[in-house]
């Protein structure tokens, strides 16, 4: 395990889905970052990730370019560049790409290792 990621080896294992991508930058496993996964998030324009939340770590999210709409429980907030949002641990939530350009932000969670859990429709 190494505290180094190249930004060639993180761009080769980006994930691709339907709506963006995500490139996961360090974690326990990636960087022997016990306390903190961070990672890129693209969300395309006119697209949204699926509503999830991360039952046993806080997530931040800083956006840097587009503007995005999203849903934190039962409320919705309007993200622009520069802007930061916090979510709790445990709380859905998702973000739609509302702006003319791709949302690129920057996430990071208060574990190594990030769990994940898709809402139940």
């Amino acid at each position: 395990m190494s505290n180094f990621r190249s930004a060639a080896d993180a761009a080769a294992k980006t994930i691709e889905d339907g709506w963006g991508t995500l490139t996961w930058l360090a974690s326990e496993v990636l960087t022997a970052s016990p306390g903190l996964t961070l990672g890129r998030v693209v969300i395309r324009k006119g697209q949204s990730n699926p509503r999830h939340c991360h039952p046993t770590c806080e997530e931040v999210l800083y956006l840097l370019r587009g503007r995005l709409k999203h849903s934190i429980g039962d409320q919705s907030v309007d993200l622009k560049p520069g802007d930061t949002i916090s979510i709790p641990a445990g709380v859905f939530h998702n973000a739609l790409s509302v702006g003319d350009e791709d949302a690129d932000m920057i996430v990071a969670y208060s574990s190594g290792r990030r769990d994940f859990q898709l809402e139940k429709s």
